[in-house]
């Protein structure tokens, strides 16, 4: 298992402005706590020794909340000068990783899945881009991902406003990090899905593992709300 995981957490956070303007949107708290504890908590449970933080919007915030460490974890941190994306935020952050495949997650949605689990399918199956997906009830928000009989992804389609259930990109990745740095341009702003793999679906090996575990994206209102309740009983801590 790779012991070095990427958050990003940089984004403004707009469509959750009017709840919580104050904050970088990964620091919005739920049940007192930032969003992004729970996270750390996760990461913590599965063994990761090392975070790198991608930040950009209020980063002082976050440097001056967590420092160098959180309930053991190693903490660092890389600022995003402009808005890098997430494409661009990922590969600013792998400066500071060794590790040869990296995990990353988004800084603003939780996704329960065994870690070990989808570590192992990504090297065995010798994949160099590896999605955690989930089925959603309404991925209109979204987007829906299309995966062949082998998890191949084949396809990404756009958000749309029709209410229909379909698999979705659940924001967790592990990359392959040498295969990463030479395909993506070095301080360009870019979407990791929009610009890099889904343009690249044809020239690299990029697969889903479908997952059935606890989602929440608290991007909206809506959801973040429901977080409130959600995770009181959180079992990582």
């Amino acid at each position: 298992m790779t012991e070095t995981a990427i958050i990003l957490a940089g984004g403004f956070g707009t469509r959750l402005q009017s709840v919580v303007s104050h904050l970088p949107k990964p620091m919005a708290p739920v049940n007192g706590v930032p969003f992004l504890n729970y996270q750390l908590d996760y990461l913590k449970n599965a063994g990761i020794k090392k975070v790198v933080l991608s930040i950009g919007y209020l980063s002082d915030r976050i440097k001056e909340y967590y420092g160098a460490e959180y309930k053991g974890l190693s903490i660092t941190y890389v600022v995003e000068e402009t808005p890098l994306g997430t494409g661009g935020g990922i590969r600013l952050a792998m400066r500071q990783c060794t590790d040869r495949e990296v995990l990353v997650l988004n800084g603003d949605s939780f996704f329960d899945i065994p870690l070990h689990q989808f570590y192992e399918w990504h090297i065995t199956g010798q994949v160099q881009y590896s999605l955690a997906l989930r089925k959603v009830p309404n991925a209109s928000r979204y987007g829906k991902i299309e995966t062949d009989s082998s998890g191949r992804v084949i396809s990404f389609k756009e958000k749309s406003d029709d209410v229909q259930a379909g698999t979705i990109n659940g924001g967790v990745y592990l990359l392959d990090r040498l295969g990463y740095l030479a395909n993506t341009p070095e301080t360009v702003g870019f979407s990791v899905e929009k610009d890099f793999f889904e343009k690249q679906l044809n020239n690299l090996v990029i697969k889903g593992f479908e997952f059935d575990g606890y989602f929440i994206d608290i991007g909206i209102p809506d959801d973040y709300h429901k977080a409130q309740h959600d995770f009181k009983e959180f079992k990582y801590r």
